[in-house]
């Protein structure tokens, strides 16, 4: 039977990793907690150790060995060619439960650094397979290793405690890090990448959710979220259904998602009274509108961020230059949209439709998949 570990009852988990990294490197096969289930480890550039991991597997298996790395970023080091959907899933769903397939050779960025029986194993149909686990003692273990772990997926092993990993494979493992029963107990999902997102085996997180991870994400952000970014919200969700030939319900269907924040807002507070009566004048109800922060979160979900003045993105990029690309003033003159509170109806109804005019050119300029031409002249 494999050596268990506990890692509840260490006296030292630190220790534990780099007990675990050097036993990686030297050819051990590592029995590991994930939020999903438990996987089997080797280290990628032990040649002997891919092929102890290669012979736990039924030949008659489909499900793919998997390629763990470090995060997001790590992971275009090998799939450099990487679609911006890839890019944007990656974004989103890392670290955490869903295992993405991309199309590629074996010759593609760091790959063909791998040695011949890591590449065979990896990419047996021209497809590589990444995951990031989101369990803390796997990301430590993976920051210390001078490469990428592959793994047995989770739903191949099917154990969701350590005992159940220890009897499923005995000695032909080695090692196994008990961390309880994992958080999810089920596999993860597996999606591929191409010219869009297919559920290629069902785990953990829906289709559903699938599909709003990979929908197109617009930010829009001003001061307190209550007037001008709220109202910009409405315009746009009225705006683009129309253009879709969809009612705003069915925007999430249709591969979109809108919301807005305030750099400097509250959690809750409703829109600003004028902000509700002006909007519903064009028959957008803000009524059950809440404000929320601006969050890292939400600005690494975002495709696009429109903020409402130069100071807004000014405020953004000193703190986090890393989205120059995906931010731009909401107005395409490069003028500010001056805020209306304190200020009348009437300068809420002429914010109003400065907001629209700008949203009217942006929506006209956008670009529909083919998918979403189709359902929109259905």
């Amino acid at each position: 039977m494999p050596t268990i570990f506990d890692l509840q009852k260490t006296d030292d988990v630190r220790d534990l990793i780099h007990q675990m990294v050097s036993r990686l490197v030297h050819g051990d096969l590592v029995g590991l907690p994930t939020e999903t289930m438990y996987v089997v480890a080797a280290h990628s550039l032990n040649e002997n150790a891919v092929q102890r991991l290669r012979q736990l597997v039924d030949e008659t298996s489909t499900s793919p060995f998997i390629l763990a790395v470090k995060g997001a970023q790590e992971s275009l080091d090998y799939v450099p060619q990487m679609a911006m959907l890839g890019r944007k899933m990656i974004r989103r769903c890392w670290p955490g439960p869903i295992t993405l397939e991309f199309p590629m050779n074996s010759d593609d960025g760091l790959v063909r650094a791998l040695p011949p029986a890591t590449r065979k194993v990896l990419i047996p149909n021209q497809s590589l397979t990444l995951r990031v686990p989101a369990h803390p003692v796997v990301q430590e273990i993976l920051n210390y290793l001078p490469a990428p772990l592959i793994l047995i997926p989770d739903r191949e092993t099917g154990c969701a405690t350590a005992t159940e990993v220890a009897d499923k494979y005995g000695e032909k493992i080695d090692v196994v890090l008990d961390d309880g029963r994992c958080r999810y107990s089920e596999p993860a999902t597996i999606v591929r990448i191409d010219d869009d997102c297919q559920t290629i085996e069902p785990g953990v997180v829906s289709e559903t959710t699938i599909r709003r991870l990979a929908s197109e994400m617009f930010l829009f952000v001003c001061t307190g979220n209550t007037c001008r970014s709220p109202m910009a919200e409405g315009l746009f969700r009225k705006l683009l259904s129309g253009r879709l030939g969809c009612s705003e319900d069915e925007l999430v269907d249709r591969g979109y998602v809108v919301s807005s924040a305030g750099i400097s807002a509250g959690l809750g507070s409703p829109a600003n009274p004028y902000a509700i009566q002006t909007l519903a004048e064009k028959a957008i109800d803000l009524r059950s509108h809440e404000s929320q922060p601006l969050s890292l979160r939400l600005l690494e979900q975002a495709d696009r961020i429109f903020v409402l003045t130069r100071s807004h993105a000014q405020a953004i990029l000193t703190e986090r230059p890393e989205f120059a690309d995906r931010l731009e003033l909401l107005s395409r003159s490069s003028q500010d949209i001056a805020d209306p509170i304190g200020g009348s109806m009437d300068d809420y109804q002429r914010c109003a439709e400065a907001i629209e005019r700008e949203l009217v050119q942006i929506v006209s300029e956008l670009s529909l998949s083919p998918v979403q031409e189709n359902r929109s002249g259905s």
